[in-house]
């Protein structure tokens, strides 16, 4: 033990803390310019697993991109990044050729949506991230800090489910960020959301709204819709902890079909109660964000400090 804390005084007094120090600060700065030009940002959570919430997530932002507003889609589901996959992107960030100084480029889905997901950065898609806490904190600083998102008017953030290190990440280096929360109508995933719910209020995150997906099922034959799974558990949820209901979405093989296919359907022009549902869905979210303006915050130019700022102590 004494050995250790001899290597660590022999590292500090080298000077090693204070450049670690420095990277972190300078990182924090980056995170804040780059925040800065973004009016909106948006964390779609789920209590669990399997409830489409990367579908929502990736319609979402494909929905308001259509609408004509500027949209970022970040993907912090780091151990399953499935929205490259969901948008048909295939491109790989070793092809792009960057300037040692520049901010890395996004993906581009489209003229408003920029893109980006864990696998854009991968050798090879299906390696897995056999990662710990403090790498998964990291990546997530990098996509923001790191990728030159540019003026966005919303940036839609896909957490993996549950409370754990992604969304808390989240809601510890974007302050502003409000959440959605998706569920199914069934009892058990409710139980789940319910938990999700608490994380926002214990983070003290605003919540924007709950969407209640897979809500009845849209027959391919009929177009009619039949209850499999029950309806109503989300809003009754919503209703419980006072907080707004965006919708619910019936489940529609077309939907299932075109995330395999990377051709989203519930943002497309289709016909169907399903897309007319979800088009609801996007108009209360522009209307939830119209109630409550965000002023963008301009980043300070710097830090009297200079590369000894220590920003756990330093106000800037």
């Amino acid at each position: 033990m004494g050995s250790t804390c001899q290597q660590k005084s022999s590292s500090c007094s080298s000077g090693t803390c204070g450049s670690a120090d420095a990277k972190i600060a300078k990182q924090d700065m980056a995170i804040k310019t780059s925040l800065g030009k973004i009016k909106h940002k948006i964390l779609v959570m789920s209590g669990k697993g399997g409830v489409g919430k990367s579908t929502v997530s990736t319609n979402l932002a494909l929905g308001l991109a259509n609408r004509g507003y500027k949209v970022g889609l970040m993907d912090v589901d780091l151990h399953g990044p499935d929205i490259c996959r969901m948008l048909n992107l295939s491109d790989k960030l070793h092809d792009v050729k960057i300037d040692r100084n520049e901010l890395l480029p996004p993906m581009q889905y489209g003229e408003n949506l920029k893109v980006v997901s864990l696998e854009y950065l991968m050798e090879d898609r299906d390696d897995p991230i056999i990662w710990r806490g403090p790498l998964k904190l990291q990546a997530i600083r990098q996509f923001i800090a790191d990728m030159n998102w540019g003026d966005l008017d919303y940036l839609i953030i896909d957490a993996p489910p549950g409370t754990g290190d992604e969304p808390l990440t989240v809601a510890q280096t974007i302050k502003d960020a409000q959440a959605i929360v998706v569920t199914t109508p069934q009892e058990v995933a409710l139980a789940d959301v319910r938990k999700s719910l608490n994380f926002c209020k214990h983070v003290k995150m605003k919540v924007i709204g709950m969407v209640e997906n897979m809500s009845g099922f849209i027959c391919p034959h009929c177009n009619k819709g039949v209850e499999i799974f029950k309806t109503g558990g989300g809003e009754k949820t919503a209703s419980e902890f006072g907080i707004n209901f965006l919708g619910k979405v019936p489940l529609d093989p077309r939907v299932v079909i075109g995330g395999d296919d990377g051709a989203p359907y519930l943002s497309s022009a289709s016909d169907s109660p399903a897309v007319k549902a979800f088009a609801d869905i996007v108009s209360n979210v522009e209307k939830e964000i119209a109630a409550a303006p965000i002023t963008l915050k301009t980043a300070d130019s710097g830090c009297s400090c200079g590369s000894t700022c220590n920003p756990s102590t330093c106000s800037c």
